[in-house]
C-alpha cells in the first residue's frame, strides 16, 4: 500500500505529461473557452428547542448548526472555466460550515471551498485528470443546500468527506456510466495529518438512466492517523435515487465502514447509517421532503461519546421549500433525533432526544462570459 502511494502519483503526472504534449498540436484547444462568475449565500435562523447554553449546537453536525440566531451557514464566490479540453474551479467561502467543517485546517485554508483544475486526456473529452481540492465523490448530498432535497444533511453526510484534495481520474465512456479513481490525502483533508506519509485511495461506479435512475458505489481507502498508531479504514457508500413520477422522488443511502482497533491489528471496528427520503413537489414551486435516517458508531470511530452504548442515534424531518426561481428556496425544516444514550444537552441534564426547526434563505448567482 506504501508502495502503491508514491506509484499512482507518478503514474498520474505521467498521463498529465502525455497529454500535455499531445494537446500542444490540438485545433480545439484554441477555442475560446467559457468564464463563470458566480456565487452562493445561504442565511439560517435555527432554534433547538433543547436550548443549550451555547450558541455551538451539535458536535456531529457541520451545517445550520448554531442556536437562536441568524448567520451564514455558506457563502462563497466561485470563478471557473470550461473549455472541451480544460478547466478550473476556484472558490472561497465563509460561514458557519467552513469555520466547523475545517476546524483541523491551518490558516486560509478555511477559507477554499473549492481550488482544482482539470485536462483532457483525449480527444473526445471522456478521459479527465483533475487535481486540487475538489468536492467529495461521496455520498448524494451536497454542502450547497440548494442541490439537496433536505435543507439540513443527514447524519452520514455529515460524518463522511464533503470535500478530498488529491487527483482524480475520471472516464465517461457514454451517457449512462461514470467511473472514477483518486489519489488522496485523506479523509476529507486539504493538509495531509501530520506525521502520516501514506496517501489514501477513493473509487466511484455511477451508472445513471437519465433523470429517472441513478445508482452509485462509492469507496475510501487509507488512514486517518499518523504512522506511529497507523490504522487503515475501508468505507463504502452506496446509493440510488429514483425519479417515480414527474412529482415524487426517493433517495436510498447506506454508508459502512470499517477501521483497525489498533495499529496492525486483525481487528475491526464497524460504523453504517441507512437512511430513505422521499421527496414530493405539489408544484414547480412548492416541495416537501421526509427523511427517516439511522447513525450506528458504538465504539466512535467517527463521532466519539464517550458512552456506553456509543453513538446511536435514529432521526426524522419534515421540510417545506418554496422556490419561487429555479436559483433560490425559502425553506423550514422540522427535525428529531433520538439517541440511545443520553447525549443531547438540556439546561443542566443530558437527555436522550433533541427536537430543532430550521429556516433558511439561500440564493445562486452568477454571469458567464466567453474568452
Amino acid at each position: 500500500m506504501i508502495k502503491l502511494s508514491f506509484v499512482v502519483p507518478i503514474f498520474l503526472f505521467s498521463l498529465l505529461f502525455a497529454s500535455s504534449t499531445f494537446a500542444q498540436s490540438d485545433s480545439t484547444l484554441h477555442q475560446p473557452a467559457r468564464i463563470t462568475v458566480s456565487g452562493f449565500v445561504d442565511a439560517y435562523y435555527a432554534y433547538d428547542f433543547n436550548r443549550p447554553r451555547t450558541g455551538y449546537r451539535q458536535p456531529f453536525l457541520y451545517n445550520h448548526n448554531r442556536h437562536n440566531e441568524f448567520n451564514i451557514n455558506l457563502g462563497f464566490v466561485r470563478a471557473s472555466v470550461e473549455h472541451s479540453r480544460y478547466r478550473a474551479n476556484l472558490s472561497l467561502q465563509t460561514g458557519t460550515y467552513p469555520n466547523d467543517n475545517y476546524a483541523a485546517e491551518p490558516g486560509t485554508f478555511k477559507n477554499i471551498f473549492e481550488a482544482n483544475a482539470g485536462i483532457a486526456l483525449n480527444p473526445t473529452s471522456t478521459l479527465w485528470l483533475d487535481a486540487g481540492v475538489m468536492p467529495s465523490h461521496i455520498g448524494f448530498e451536497s454542502a450547497v443546500s440548494l442541490d439537496n432535497w433536505t435543507l439540513t444533511r443527514s447524519i452520514l453526510a455529515e460524518n463522511s468527506p464533503y470535500f478530498l484534495t488529491g487527483a482524480r481520474l475520471s472516464y465517461q465512456p457514454n451517457e449512462r456510466w461514470q467511473l472514477a479513481a483518486l489519489v488522496l490525502n485523506g479523509w476529507q483533508r486539504i493538509r495531509r495529518l501530520p506525521g502520516n506519509s501514506l496517501l489514501s485511495l477513493g473509487t466511484q461506479v455511477n451508472y445513471s438512466a437519465g433523470d429517472a435512475v441513478t445508482l452509485n458505489w462509492s469507496t475510501f481507502i487509507g488512514t486517518d492517523s499518523p504512522d506511529s498508531t497507523q490504522r487503515m479504514r475501508y468505507f463504502n457508500n452506496f446509493y440510488g435515487q429514483f425519479q417515480l413520477s414527474p412529482r415524487l422522488g426517493l433517495i436510498i443511502g447506506f454508508d459502512v465502514g470499517v477501521q483497525q482497533r489498533t495499529r496492525q491489528s486483525s481487528t475491526y471496528d464497524a460504523w453504517l447509517s441507512p437512511v430513505v427520503i422521499a421527496r414530493y413537489a405539489f408544484t414547480d414551486r412548492w416541495a416537501t421532503a421526509l427523511r427517516a435516517e439511522y447513525y450506528q458508531d458504538p465504539t466512535g470511530i467517527i463521532i466519539s461519546t464517550d458512552t456506553p452504548n456509543g453513538f446511536k442515534t435514529t432521526g426524522i424531518s419534515l421540510n417545506l421549500d418554496y422556490s419561487p426561481l429555479p436559483n433560490m428556496a425559502l425553506r423550514v425544516e422540522g427535525r428529531w433525533l433520538n439517541s440511545r444514550d443520553r447525549l443531547f444537552e438540556r439546561g443542566n441534564n443530558l437527555v436522550n432526544d433533541n427536537f430543532f426547526l430550521t429556516t433558511s434563505l439561500a440564493v445562486r448567482f452568477g454571469k458567464a462570459v466567453e474568452d
